[in-house]
């Protein structure tokens, strides 16, 4: 099974498999993509006078990690970006659909502990023993008190995607006073429901198209999710085959335009590249376990506003999960918004309906936050 797992894009529950071979090619013909990541980095250069774009370190309960940001104008409000897997980073993708969001937001990237560049900042055997939800929560919620103070803003915005939603959700959970709002980007709930759910939709289509090998693969793997087994060797194998039918991007059969994009980025050259490769093999496979009892579904109330951004097509962490969930919480503000011609990656599959979703539903909610508060809590479908 780890032949898939190489960069997970999940959670405690969403895992992006991808052949060996989209990481061993990622670290040759480096010189070739040269010109191209110049190119892109002049570009997308910061250039006005009140932007930041900087990278640097920073020691978060104990651990370097690495840490991007990026924006025209500092005195925007912050977004932090949590990313999936584990160990899935979003960093060396961002140049494909961020650039837009940096005229209004400061963005934050940040490679999580023991993933992409942080990997080679830490022994992986020292760093194995920490890697738990509760010190990821606990990383994020640092990190966020150091940017405030770093940038002078105090106007922060959390978005989470995939596993990025179990530490961000976590966060809101734990400390509403340091945000302004949260967004889910393929929330998970509860782990054993997200991949229940998500084998039984796989399932009905593989019965529907005919497709006895993904029949036989997933019908072997029962009782799972159930039980007290709960691996990656399991999740992975009915991911490969929900692929097929577009559950990780819409009307797609792999996502490997996601998985080429590092090689163009201008944040991540081949070391790092390699990096990302040996962090998600990391991640996965060592907090896989310790998720299976994850869930949210006794979580009733935030005291935040709180907005899913769900992908229509979305069951490598199934949408309806996080709808009826956001039905039924009670928080100052709550929005549902959906992206109906997407999956798990709505950014790179809806541009543009993303970044209308920021401004339209989000960053009216940093202007005032007593304000933004008060268009009630409705949670309408877009």
């Amino acid at each position: 099974m780890l032949r898939h797992l190489a960069p997970a894009l999940l959670i405690g529950a969403s895992l992006l498999p991808a052949a060996p071979a989209a990481f061993a090619q990622a670290t040759i013909d480096d010189d070739a993509d040269a010109a191209a990541r110049a190119l892109i980095a002049d570009i997308q250069r910061i250039v006005t006078p009140n932007g930041v774009q900087e990278a640097f370190e920073v020691t978060l309960g104990g651990a370097r990690q690495a840490v991007s940001v990026r924006g025209a104008d500092r005195d925007n409000p912050i977004l932090l970006y949590i990313h999936g897997g584990p160990g899935a980073v979003a960093m060396p993708m961002a140049w494909t659909h961020q650039r837009a969001w940096e005229d209004f937001f400061t963005v934050v990237q940040w490679d999580q502990r023991g993933a992409g560049t942080s990997y080679r900042l830490e022994d992986p055997d020292a760093i194995a023993p920490t890697m738990t939800p509760e010190r990821y929560r606990d990383d994020a919620i640092e990190l966020i008190d150091l940017l405030r103070a770093r940038y002078g803003q105090d106007k922060v915005i959390v978005l989470g995607h995939s596993w990025g939603t179990i530490v961000g959700l976590s966060v809101a959970a734990a400390r509403p006073d340091l945000l302004h709002a949260y967004i889910g980007l393929g929330q998970i709930i509860d782990s054993r429901e997200n991949e229940r759910t998500g084998m039984t939709w796989t399932l009905d289509r593989a019965r529907e198209a005919g497709d006895t090998e993904a029949v036989a693969a997933i019908e072997a793997l029962q009782p799972y999710p159930d039980g007290d087994r709960f691996s990656i060797e399991q999740a992975d194998g009915w991911r490969r085959f929900s692929q097929r039918y577009g559950a990780l991007a819409a009307y797609r059969e792999n996502a490997n335009f996601y998985l080429r994009a590092p090689r163009l980025s201008p944040e991540y050259d081949a070391a790092d590249r390699k990096a990302w490769a040996d962090g998600s093999l990391l991640s996965v496979t060592t907090l896989w376990p310790r998720l299976r009892d994850v869930s949210f579904d006794d979580l009733d109330r935030l005291d935040v506003p709180v907005l899913m951004f769900m992908g229509r097509h979305d069951y490598t962490t199934p949408s309806p999960l996080a709808a009826r969930w956001l039905e039924a919480v009670d928080a100052p503000h709550k929005r549902a918004v959906w992206f109906e011609h997407s999956a798990h990656l709505a950014p790179i599959e809806e541009p543009g309906r993303f970044l209308a979703a920021l401004l339209q539903e989000v960053l009216p909610l940093t202007r005032d936050r007593a304000q933004g508060t008060a268009a009630g809590t409705a949670a309408p479908s877009r």
